[in-house]
């Protein structure tokens, strides 16, 4: 027991779960990952299509069986209305608020969207969208409420 009397004890324990500001955070990095992911192959020319598990019951034995299907993605850019390329940065259905009354960032090329994608994550990761995150959760919820 001398042994542990070296150390400095403490009656901490682990979180049993994520605070729901980090669990929205998590969520929209993986969001952007598949974004950049999605970028990459269509820079090089291939496609991107992440693997996702569906449920269903079997009509003849009633058993519940899981089928690998291909998650379809939805990219973020698109060309706005002045011809010039344009990414938006979406919680869900909304689209985010980046700052008062801008909703999507400019970008300059197509090579370009992953490091605005980088750049975005890293905003993410370290709690500047926040608020903007906050507020279309919040809406999202309201959704349900109708």
């Amino acid at each position: 027991m001398s042994t542990l009397n070296t150390l400095k004890l403490v009656a901490a324990q682990k979180p049993t779960s994520l605070p729901p500001v980090q669990q929205r955070r998590n969520k929209l990095v993986r969001r952007i990952w598949e974004q950049i992911e999605l970028a990459k192959a269509e820079q090089a020319g291939t496609t991107f299509a992440p693997i996702k598990f569906r449920s269903y019951t079997d009509k003849e034995t009633g058993v519940r069986k899981q089928v690998e299907m291909n998650k379809r993605i939805k990219a973020w850019w698109f060309t706005a209305d002045n011809g010039k390329l344009a990414l938006s940065v979406r919680f869900g259905p909304k689209v985010l608020e980046l700052a008062k009354g801008k909703y999507a960032v400019e970008v300059s090329a197509k090579s370009e969207i992953v490091s605005v994608l980088e750049v975005v994550k890293t905003a993410v990761e370290n709690g500047d969208l926040d608020a903007a995150i906050e507020n279309a959760a919040k809406k999202l919820r309201d959704g349900f409420g109708k």
